[in-house]
């Protein structure tokens, strides 16, 4: 056993067209992988099956509920967490083998995420470089909320790589707005248990600006047809959200989750 031993984590629902190179990526990094599926109706579970048995199958909670459970099936100190339409690049693996070959005296590691959308990686549009904190000590780290954006909060200190983690997130356009539609129900029923209003200019001012400085202020322009498509469903994604959240209160009923 190494001076650092690494268990890695995915969650995975429906996942059977983009796993598999997750899990190719983490061969000679993890010496344990850990899958908690939320029951997948389709190939999942078998690609799965190819590269670990330790695999969970448990009824979808949320994100960070689903995460810390896996989490807790780890046997390793270490934890590297992956998204299924996520995968290390040949350079982040470099630097987590360099790592590896002694204790790190920090608790965690963030790295950016790139982002591969429209037949091209984006730098800009607010979309990179998104570092994200997902190599840590399993006892010093939790994921928190209940909705959407969960949150990984680290007890100590935190050290960076410059490797990225290579994002697959959208197929095409048509995916990032059903994307959109599916996490602004969460999103709107988020505000509704805060007990927030959808106020007018929510729906006129907040899209707008949010398109502005995706666009503007964080140089989208340079991501060519791309960035203009980002930035313009990001706003709308700001619309849809409020306007759900109307829907909301008009019905007088909460929103389910269900998977992602």
């Amino acid at each position: 056993m190494g001076a650092m031993d690494i268990s890695a984590v995915i969650i995975t629902y429906n996942e059977e067209k983009r796993l598999e190179p997750a899990l190719k990526s983490l061969d000679g990094i993890a010496s344990e992988i850990i899958v908690v599926d939320s029951f997948s109706r389709d190939d999942t579970v078998r690609l799965a099956k190819k590269y670990t048995n330790r695999i969970f199958q448990r009824k979808w909670t949320n994100f960070s509920d689903q995460k810390n459970y896996a989490n807790s099936q780890a046997s390793n100190p270490w934890i590297l967490s992956l998204d299924a339409d996520e995968r290390l690049s040949p350079e982040l693996r470099e630097e987590i083998l360099r790592v590896k070959e002694s204790e790190p005296d920090c608790y965690g590691f963030s790295m950016p995420r790139e982002v591969f959308y429209l037949g091209k990686w984006i730098r800009h549009s607010g979309w990179y470089p998104d570092r994200k904190i997902r190599l840590f000590r399993k006892d010093k780290a939790r994921w928190e909320g209940e909705y959407v954006h969960e949150k990984l909060v680290i007890e100590g200190k935190i050290q960076k790589l410059n490797g990225s983690i290579y994002h697959f997130t959208y197929r095409d356009i048509s995916d990032h707005l059903d994307r959109i539609n599916r996490f602004s129900h969460l999103g709107a029923q988020k505000l509704y248990i805060q007990r927030k209003k959808c106020r007018w200019y929510h729906l006129v001012f907040l899209p707008f600006f949010r398109f502005m400085k995706s666009y503007f202020l964080r140089a989208g322009f340079l991501d060519g047809f791309a960035g203009f498509v980002i930035s313009a469903l990001n706003g709308y994604s700001i619309f849809i959200r409020y306007a759900k959240l109307r829907e909301i209160w008009k019905k007088g009923e909460k929103i389910e989750p269900f998977p992602y």
